[in-house]
């Protein structure tokens, strides 16, 4: 069935793509505007810096270790590694590559860092990274 314009009788054949390009730049935008906030860490740390290669994305687990004790995993923060330990095994648990990547503050205690590595290890990850910064 043909729609017919009122003035000249001719059949209208083409779509108004304006308004989908219009949606579609508000999405962008959008987009855009969210992102950064996704990415940011829960816990603000000062990486050391080191020689580094770098590391492939992927299915990671992120563990972030603050200088004051407080322990991230993935997006959840915990007062310490006891209280996220389950979190930390779920995470491993339901990971694909068992990579875990730890963030931890360069004023954090290393005991803390060792104790955090060993659960990793105990809980079943089979690469366990600490995140630096480059050295320029």
């Amino acid at each position: 069935m043909a729609i017919e314009t009122a003035d000249e009788g001719d059949i209208v054949s083409g779509i108004n793509v304006t308004p989908l390009v219009d949606v579609c730049l508000v999405l962008v935008i959008i987009f855009m505007v969210t992102a950064p906030l996704l990415s940011n860490p829960p816990i603000k740390v000062d990486l050391p810096a080191a020689h580094t290669q770098e590391g492939h994305d992927g299915d990671k687990i992120t563990v972030t270790l603050g200088k004051d004790g407080k322990v991230a995993v993935g997006q959840n923060v915990f007062p310490d590694i006891t209280a996220g330990a389950d979190s930390l095994k779920a995470h491993i648990d339901d990971s694909d590559t068992k990579i875990v990547v730890i963030r931890a503050d360069q004023d954090a205690l290393n005991g803390w860092l060792t104790d955090i590595m060993g659960r990793a290890k105990d809980d079943g990850a089979l690469n366990i990274t600490i995140a630096t910064l480059q050295k320029k």
